[in-house]
């Protein structure tokens, strides 16, 4: 579980924008800052009114927010900080409407702070093992006759697919795909589970390939049961559960263009359940390592 990470102990260690300068020097410098003219690691000090730190030798500046979200940022350091440790300390989400009224900041400026967060929050690389989970939902405003105006594999065209596989005791990857047929799932499969992991599904037919490509597959029918044995993807439909009670409860509505960003922030919340570092700690470290977008 997450250690405890208050308000008084954030305002207490990030007291001006200086700490927060600092905080991302030692992220990003951890075995001592090198001077490339000097060619050896050196003292540096921070430069009056500026974002950057001087060599002690040769005065060579070297910049910390150099290429991350952080870079020619004109909103104070404290702000960001204290926008991700409001989306670190809530369960569900924050809302770019409640970070303006939090900061007083333009609508504008909050929605792309948040932004530049959900890039840090983006996990992947690793393939997924062992027993996993996969199943797919559909997020978007509802037919007004699913009966007859929606089914599965003829999506809506207000509906946008999102692609869940979760590793049971591990990681959680979620994908937003262009829809549910058997070549688009088995690309994001190939790419995120290895070949030799167990794979469960539904009966969906979108599945119907995967021992053809080496993997064990099981399936359990939801038509008559949900549960057989330990074959059942109730994992990943919690997950469904979350990601659509934040959905709607928080953001309201969520552009295709970025519902990739919005799952991976609950994604990232679910891999990271169980670290003993704070969620906060788990976001900033990743600031000085992940590269600035332009939205």
């Amino acid at each position: 579980m997450n250690e405890k990470f208050t308000i008084s102990q954030f305002l207490k260690r990030f007291p001006n924008d200086e700490a927060c300068l600092e905080e991302l020097k030692k992220l990003r410098y951890p075995d001592g800052v090198f001077c490339s003219k000097c060619q050896l690691v050196t003292n540096h000090y921070k430069v009056t009114g500026r974002t950057a730190y001087a060599c002690a030798n040769c005065g060579n500046h070297i910049y910390p927010l150099a290429g991350t979200i952080l870079d020619k940022t004109t909103t104070p350091l404290r702000l960001w900080y204290y926008a991700i440790y409001l989306m670190a300390q809530t369960r569900a989400g924050i809302s770019a409407k409640q970070l303006e009224r939090e900061l007083g900041v333009t609508y504008k400026t909050a929605w792309r702070m948040f932004k530049q967060i959900r890039m840090l929050m983006n996990d992947g690389g690793t393939p997924l093992t062992g027993t996993v989970e996969i199943d797919e939902t559909f997020i978007g405003g509802k037919a007004k006759n699913r009966k007859r105006k929606w089914a599965q594999g003829v999506e809506g065209e207000h509906k946008e697919v999102v692609m869940g596989m979760l590793q049971r005791n591990g990681k959680a990857y979620l994908r937003h795909v262009k829809g549910t047929g058997k070549w688009t799932l088995l690309e994001q499969i190939k790419e995120n589970v290895s070949n030799d992991a167990r794979v469960i599904t539904d009966e969906w037919g979108g599945y119907i390939h995967l021992p053809l490509h080496g993997y064990k597959h099981d399936y359990v029918n939801h038509k008559n049961t949900f549960v057989r044995g330990d074959i059942h993807t109730q994992n990943i439909e919690c997950m469904w559960g979350n990601l659509k009670r934040g959905v709607t409860g928080v953001y309201r509505v969520v552009s295709k263009k970025y519902l990739q960003a919005y799952a991976d922030e609950y994604a990232f919340r679910y891999n990271n359940r169980l670290s003993k570092r704070s969620m906060f700690d788990l976001i900033l470290a990743r600031v000085p390592s992940v590269a600035m977008v332009k939205v």
